[in-house]
């Protein structure tokens, strides 16, 4: 189906978004996205994210044009409970969008030789692409699910690529192949594993999606110092399914009799519409965490906060004042409320003032220099 065509393509929409290294598009040259694609996937494609199941079998056309497109490609939901089809919710494990991935390599900026540790294996696209570049004998690739894990054997096996394949949680590294060069992470994170940081030698780069859950998420990107200690900064976008271990709970069932109802005169759109710079505050500051619900003439944010407490704020045309409807004794909408104020006293800092310091005891953020601790 003329994938060197479809790949140059792929390659010119990807970098109308941002500019890529050479070897960055090297790799995605030399390593075809369609072998790493099941037959039946789930994509959100276009700036409308207009959801579509591609089918190999059925609409080859439309499956190799989104393959072969900057689109997100959903490969299960559920944990695998779940068959993929129009409507369903609740994806587990995707084949990124290959911008994001391009973004990610970018910042991990492996060299040939380098031992790379890649956490979250997928369907084993970037284990290719970085045994393309540092030698796939050099990378060691993990997977939490055995039955991704084995389909992306498969895969790899399929494209020539043999990597080291373990099935287990990422979260613990790998001490027996360690010192790392590189660490590569595709899953997302609120809290940065110790054991990467304790597997890496010094200088070592450790690239990973860092979501806290409110708002918009984060790449981080973290350099190993010889203290075995890692600072870095965020250095741009990047949105990933979480680790398992660290997925947040649902709000789950309510009385409805408990609930408070209150107003508030803030637009909740102000704090739902905030640059990724105050999402990043307000999650530090707070702890809090986010959804959002739209149509057209309603527009809905939750802040979740511990142990069933949250809120949600309601947003309708020609209305002066906003209702508020909160569960349990915090009042996380108004801590959110004050959190995006501090940020804006700040001078409304973009989330590349931020940045992050991991010790054996934990992670702090802060603003501008390792010295302003914005929260521990």
């Amino acid at each position: 189906m003329n994938a060197p065509s479809r790949i140059e393509r792929m390659l010119d929409e990807i970098q109308a978004v941002s500019t890529r290294s050479k070897w960055v598009l090297s790799a995605l040259r030399a390593v075809p996205r369609h072998l790493f694609i099941p037959s039946i996937a789930q994509a959100f494609v276009g700036l409308e994210e207009r959801e579509v199941i591609v089918d190999r079998d059925a609409d080859p056309d439309t499956w190799w044009e989104v393959v072969y497109s900057d689109s997100v490609l959903v490969t299960q939901v559920d944990d695998g409970a779940t068959e993929i089809k129009l409507g369903v919710r609740g994806s587990t494990s995707s084949n990124s969008a290959p911008s994001t991935v391009a973004d990610l390599l970018q910042w991990l900026d492996p060299e040939p030789g380098h031992r790379v540790l890649e956490v979250g294996t997928g369907t084993g696209w970037t284990a290719a692409l970085l045994s393309h570049v540092a030698g796939a004998t050099n990378v060691t690739s993990i997977e939490i699910d055995r039955a991704n894990a084995e389909q992306a054997a498969k895969n790899l096996g399929a494209a020539g690529v043999q990597p080291h394949l373990l099935v287990g949680d990422g979260a613990y590294g790998f001490p027996d192949h360690a010192p790392f060069d590189r660490v590569h992470v595709t899953c997302g994170i609120h809290t940065v594993p110790y054991a990467w940081i304790a597997q890496s030698r010094p200088g070592a780069v450790i690239v990973a999606p860092y979501c806290p859950g409110f708002g918009l998420n984060n790449a981080l990107r973290l350099v190993v110092r010889p203290d075995s200690t890692a600072i870095g900064r965020f250095p741009g976008f990047a949105s990933y399914m979480m680790m398992r271990s660290q997925r947040s709970t649902d709000i789950g069932d309510f009385d409805p009799d408990q609930a408070q109802l209150s107003t508030t005169r803030i637009d909740p759109r102000t704090l739902a519409y905030a640059p990724a710079g105050a999402d990043l505050a307000i999650s530090t500051l707070t702890g809090l965490q986010s959804r959002t619900y739209r149509e057209a003439d309603l527009y809905r944010m939750w802040v979740i906060g511990d142990s069933g407490r949250w809120a949600a704020a309601t947003w309708e045309p020609k209305r002066d004042v906003y209702e508020v409807f909160q569960i349990g004794d915090r009042d996380v909408w108004q801590e959110a409320v004050d959190a995006y104020y501090r940020w804006v006293s700040w001078g409304e800092p973009d989330r590349d003032r931020f940045g992050m310091t991991v010790t054996p005891e934990g992670q702090h953020i802060w603003l501008d220099t390792p010295e302003r601790v914005i929260s521990r």
